[in-house]
């Protein structure tokens, strides 16, 4: 009896010890704070192929400056790896391989997202040599750059497919497949990819150790994870303390509005594509102002931690979803306005600062041709203030927003940190408006220049998607 007791207790020792290693397998991070440098930040998103005539990593170098005397201190570098060939889209269904006229063909460079080495560039792009000094020339001018990961999957020629191919999913027929939507079951019609298997521990190390190269070996400074809510939240938690462990102040950006991916702090910011839906549809009239308290209500229950990225555009809204004028019409200004003013980190797209009117092809060469550079006075303005006013710093660096008025499409706030305060009124709608003002104001005009004194009472005339910034 007394063998058979400690037998028992030996056993559950041993189970113990099992339970505690899964539980160390995966990494709890005590907390992913905002770097200090990111909290006036603001986010430029580079499409290298289209920013320039050549497309290279030196030609978009010339930009640089410019974009840093904007007010942008981190750069997303859409994808710059090597693009597969196998299965490479031209257009529809259309792959690129089955187009006969070898002219016709060249003209398909495929998805920045079809990934066939992780370790390499684009030679389209330049050499890494090339990267490694437009990496340099950005850390001279005080910018961060993060480069475009896409982990969930890898363009059919990777190197992978032929010397892991177990590290993929597969059918029932043991074929290797295009990603799955997790909502329908069935294919997101990606056929220029293949379809990576978080089941697979081994590939997962290789995913680590590889991201880690870039952040170690390269030098650069975080990454936008391409679709982060098709990957397992699990494998994050065991990626960021080795990222971190090489920089502290790594920043991390989320394809997502997964909650669990702020909320466990697997990364610092993520997309604020409900926001964003909100907005085009206040701008085409199928909402109103006063529905985004009802969604930062919502959004402030189930998010915990980090920010959200506000935008008018991006390179899949401007390429599929339209151009800001497509979707915005009218509104778009007062539109970037209130990105650049609500809680959360503004994004400006590749162009818009031109501004660009059309949209991008994605498979194909479509230079921007900067020329005018007839917004760049208006987003430098909104991207100063945000850097030279407190109120509007990110997360926890920032003001709180408070509500002015009870309106249904005159949205307005204040926010005021440390002796900064700022009061944006946004009429977002296409009538003219009136409303009370509630306070007393003694504040500069940021887009004008001048001194505006308002009274309580006062009533203030917006016209359609009239807009004003007010700071002290």
């Amino acid at each position: 009896m007394n063998k058979l007791y400690l037998l028992l207790i030996l056993g559950l020792m041993l189970t113990a010890c099992k339970n505690d290693e899964s539980t160390e397998a995966v990494p709890v991070i005590d907390k992913l704070e905002l770097p200090e440098w990111a909290s006036d930040a603001v986010i430029y998103e580079a499409n290298i192929r289209q920013m320039t005539e050549e497309g290279t990593f030196n030609a978009f170098s010339e930009h640089l400056e410019r974009i840093a005397n904007i007010g942008i201190e981190l750069v997303w570098l859409m994808p710059i790896h090597p693009i597969s060939e196998k299965n490479r889209k031209a257009r529809g269904d259309l792959f690129a391989e089955d187009i006969e006229d070898p002219e016709e063909r060249k003209k398909y460079l495929g998805s920045p997202y079809s990934v066939a080495d992780y370790r390499a560039v684009n030679p389209d792009y330049g050499t890494m040599d090339d990267f490694r000094n437009l990496l340099a020339k950005a850390h001279e001018l005080g910018l961060k750059v993060i480069i475009d990961w896409v982990p969930n999957h890898t363009g059919w020629d990777n190197p992978w497919i032929t010397e892991h191919p177990d590290w993929y999913t597969w059918d029932d027929e043991g074929n290797i497949i295009d990603p799955i939507d997790y909502n329908t079951g069935k294919s997101w019609g990606w056929t220029d990819v293949a379809d990576l298997n978080y089941d697979n521990q081994e590939m997962r190390k290789e995913m680590i150790e590889t991201m880690k190269w870039w952040v170690e070996d390269i030098g650069i400074d975080g990454f936008r994870v391409d679709v982060a809510h098709g990957v397992p939240e699990d494998f994050f938690r065991t990626l960021i303390p080795v990222l971190t462990d090489i920089n502290p102040e790594i920043f991390m950006l989320a394809e997502s509005d997964r909650p669990i991916d702020l909320n466990n702090q697997s990364f610092h910011m993520d997309y604020a594509w409900s926001l964003h839906h909100k907005l085009n549809e206040i701008a085409q009239g199928h909402a109103r102002a006063s529905d985004i308290d009802a969604w930062s209500q919502k959004d402030k229950e189930i998010f915990e931690h980090g920010i959200h990225m506000n935008f008018t555009s991006n390179h899949d809204e401007n390429s599929w979803g339209g151009t800001v004028f497509e979707r915005m019409g009218d509104a778009h200004k007062m539109m970037a306005v209130f990105t650049a003013t609500f809680e959360g980190m503004p994004l400006l797209y590749s162009g818009q600062e031109e501004p660009m009117k059309k949209r991008l092809a994605f498979f194909t060469k479509d230079t921007i041709g900067f020329k005018d550079y007839a917004y760049q006075d208006f987003y430098t303005t909104l991207f100063k203030l945000k850097k030279n006013n407190k109120a509007l710093w990110n997360g926890k660096y920032g003001g709180d927003l408070v509500k002015l008025l009870d309106h249904e499409d005159v949205y307005a706030f204040t926010r005021k940190k440390d002796g900064d305060s700022i009061l944006v009124i946004l009429n977002m709608s296409d009538k003219e408006q009136t409303v009370t003002i509630p306070v007393d104001v003694a504040m500069q005009d940021v887009f004008e220049g001048a001194n505006v004194r308002w009274s309580k009472g006062d009533e203030l005339s917006l016209s359609a998607w009239q807009y004003y910034v007010l700071a002290n």
